[in-house]
């Protein structure tokens, strides 16, 4: 029996890897499986953040014991079975072990991480309070879900400043940095990026400060301090982008892709690419949105991912589309399309868990509606409604508000109208500004079609939304 603590004199077990665990996902790559876990949980009335990365860490032997939580939700997938029948070790023979001390030394333990994502020596200590905590999390509304959405990383700035007296950095902070980059996405998914914007920025600014200070020695831990920060700035930058601060997300942006060529990261370098010619293509620069892409798709060739370049090829597209180029964004598309079809594969990066055939359908939608083919459009922007998850609230509003605008604009008034009364219905729980810009726009190209079918309806629903908010 291994004891409760590890110092540097005592080397930490290596995990085991759970074979069981890997057995029971069978021929499902890790992302789909972790989409299955998802799925489950909701069954249940649970809410877990399971990703790839997740699946992996299991797999890997790194989580020993899940968190209340998900010990229910793979419960529930895998009925009649126990913990221990699924590969993990016992609650009993992990409750109370402290965690190990940090990677830098033994004057630093982990931080305590309900949410499953520390190492072998998980601490379970205070997991029913921690799961109490967790459910608020999940179930509070607006600006209390945004504020303890940020309290997983657990760091303010000054208390990393350089020059301080500061505690290094171990695989506690960092995962706890990598949790709530987990965390930022997962309420955007549900209620898009207006009221999470301003309370990201401060986990974000504690990052930087830890990068600053120069707080870890070892390489891994300050490999994944970087592209954790990196990460960090780019999901900033996306609430900044999605909120329509398109100045505060270049600048976010341009920090994430500083950091990756700092590190050498060019997974990290793709995304931050990936992410630049989004936003330059929403800003009304297109060829900047055809350089960004491009860039973006040399540095990621070599890290095998098909649906990664996929989705840089539909950048590309957006790109080519604002200039008005058909050919350009035809053949970008093609490529798209080509390099969907390939699947998905573990090479896959854990931030493209919502790039699936409907974020296909809903990117095609916009570059037709850019090239003003109104009908094709609204065909691809209807797909894309239809085939979302149901967990991306916030991509539903967006596919079904490119629907309505598409429709209105193609000479369609009544099924616009339908189409933005639904997106109206997904306003109470979905706060993004780029949402609201397309509806009010699409109400705008209603205005002289006030007599149609539901358009009255639609209109006056619409005003006093506006006139409330």
């Amino acid at each position: 029996m291994a004891s409760s603590t590890v110092t540097s004199s005592q080397p930490a077990r290596p995990p085991q890897p759970n074979l069981v665990f890997r057995q029971l996902r069978g021929q499902r790559s890790p992302a789909e499986f972790a989409a299955a876990v998802r799925r489950a949980a909701r069954e249940i009335g649970e809410r877990v953040s399971c990703d790839a990365r997740y699946v992996g860490r299991v797999e890997a032997g790194e989580i020993r014991c899940p968190n209340y939580a998900y010990e229910r939700v793979f419960l529930h997938m895998f009925p009649g079975r126990t913990l221990t029948d699924l590969g993990f070790a016992s609650r009993s023979s992990v409750r109370g072990r402290r965690t190990r001390a940090s990677e830098d030394g033994p004057d630093t333990q982990d931080r305590q991480d309900p949410y499953g994502t520390q190492g072998p020596y998980e601490t379970y200590d205070n997991y029913e309070e921690s799961d109490v905590l967790r459910r608020a999390f999940m179930t509070g509304g607006g600006a209390t879900v945004a504020a303890a959405s940020m309290g997983p990383l657990g760091l303010a700035p000054e208390t990393v400043a350089v020059g301080s007296s500061v505690r290094r950095v171990g695989s506690g902070e960092v995962g706890a940095l990598e949790e709530a980059v987990r965390r930022i996405r997962l309420l955007d998914d549900r209620h898009g990026a207006d009221g999470l914007y301003r309370r990201a920025a401060t986990p974000l600014r504690a990052a930087y400060a830890l990068l600053d200070a120069g707080v870890t020695r070892r390489a891994a831990t300050a490999d994944r301090l970087h592209s954790g920060a990196g990460e960090l700035a780019i999901s900033v930058g996306w609430l900044a982008h999605d909120s329509g601060r398109f100045d505060d997300a270049r600048s976010h942006y341009a920090e994430a892709l500083a950091t990756a060529r700092m590190s050498g990261d060019e997974a990290l370098e793709a995304h931050a690419f990936c992410n630049t010619a989004f936003l330059a293509r929403d800003a009304g620069r297109p060829r900047e949105a055809v350089r960004a892409a491009q860039a973006a798709q040399r540095v990621a060739r070599p890290l095998g991912s098909a649906r990664l370049m996929s989705l840089l090829a539909l950048r590309e597209a957006g790109g080519w589309a604002g200039l008005a180029d058909r050919t350009g964004c035809e053949q970008a598309l093609v490529r798209a399309q080509v390099l969907f079809d390939r699947g998905r594969s573990d090479a896959d990066p854990e931030w493209m868990s919502f790039y699936g055939e409907a974020e296909l359908e809903g990117l095609e939608a916009q570059c037709w509606s850019m090239l003003g083919d109104w009908g094709r459009a609204a065909q691809h922007a209807g797909r894309a409604a239809h085939l979302q998850d149901p967990h991306f609230t916030r991509n539903i509003a967006l596919y079904t508000a490119e629907l309505a605008d598409d429709l209105a604009r193609g000479g369609r008034p009544d099924e616009a109208a339908a189409a933005g009364m639904r997106v109206l219905d997904l306003l109470g729980e979905v706060q993004s500004s780029r949402i609201q810009s397309m509806l009010a726009a699409t109400a705008r190209v209603l205005l002289p079609h006030r007599r149609a079918s539901g358009v009255s309806t639609f209109l006056d629903r619409h005003a006093g939304l506006r006139r409330t908010a």
